[in-house]
């Protein structure tokens, strides 16, 4: 399966990372808003032992519809800024290129667009693509089903120069009904991530807990999402989309 990576900060280079690894996937190349002054490989400037392409170019340099006819890809996984949808998701939904975004924070305008998007291609977003996370936002749901009086509190904590509540921490509380209130914040050091969901019951407390131990998490999320999207009809997916089916009972 032929990748296309959208932005090259911190979680974009762990991201290429894994996919450089990962012999199932092929990484084209990798799209950054900031200049290069020259075009050389992901593999290269990571210092990982890769047959990919994974040619880096800059929007200074090069389209979007240059860049794709010249390296057509099954995928774009986006890792980058909240606008970057606008640049490229018109041309890859036109070419039927699947769109995995991986932004934390999305408005109504740009949720508009995922969902526009969705009705020519396969559209997946996730404010938290890791997979840990979202597991623990499924079981917590189940949880809470079975006893939705319980009292739920959300820690995240995160590195310190952090701002905000976190885009996971909200997806939870809104996944379990609960006000920002409820979300309670620690910034210290240079944790990645960790989101902690409590349920206090009479006499017990039960704790669900996600810890990102390095942002090479991300990219494993990224490619779970991919195979689980290769055969799906285009739509708008999440990670309960894909996750459900696991959760299901089987027969005997």
């Amino acid at each position: 399966m032929k990748i296309g990576l959208i932005g090259f900060g911190k979680a974009g280079k762990a991201v290429a990372n894994v996919i450089l690894q990962n012999t199932d996937f092929s990484l084209e190349w990798v799209l950054k808003n900031s200049p290069m002054p020259t075009i050389f490989s992901a593999a290269e400037f990571l210092g990982v032992n890769s047959e990919d392409q994974g040619l880096i170019y800059s929007l200074e340099n090069i389209t979007v519809d240059e860049l794709l006819d010249m390296h057509p890809v099954d995928v774009i996984i986006d890792f980058s800024s909240t606008d970057s949808i606008f640049v490229y998701g018109k041309m890859a939904a036109e070419r039927k290129v699947t769109i995995i975004s991986a932004i934390s924070h999305y408005g109504d305008v740009e949720k508009e667009l995922l969902r526009e998007l969705s009705e020519e291609t396969t559209v997946f977003w996730s404010p938290n693509i890791t997979l840990g996370v979202n597991y623990l936002m499924f079981a917590s749901g189940l949880l809470k089903n079975i006893v939705p009086d319980v009292d739920i509190e959300v820690i995240e904590e995160h590195f310190k120069a952090k701002e905000g509540v976190s885009g996971t921490a909200l997806k939870i509380a809104e996944k379990l009904d609960l006000e920002k209130e409820n979300i309670n914040s620690v910034r210290a050091g240079g944790i990645v991530g960790k989101h902690e969901v409590v349920f206090g019951f009479p006499y017990q407390t039960v704790r669900l807990v996600h810890e990102s131990i390095s942002r090479e998490a991300f990219g494993n999320g990224a490619l779970f999402a991919a195979r689980e999207l290769a055969d799906k009809p285009k739509g708008l997916y999440n990670f309960e989309d894909i996750l459900r089916p696991y959760f299901e009972l089987k027969e005997g």
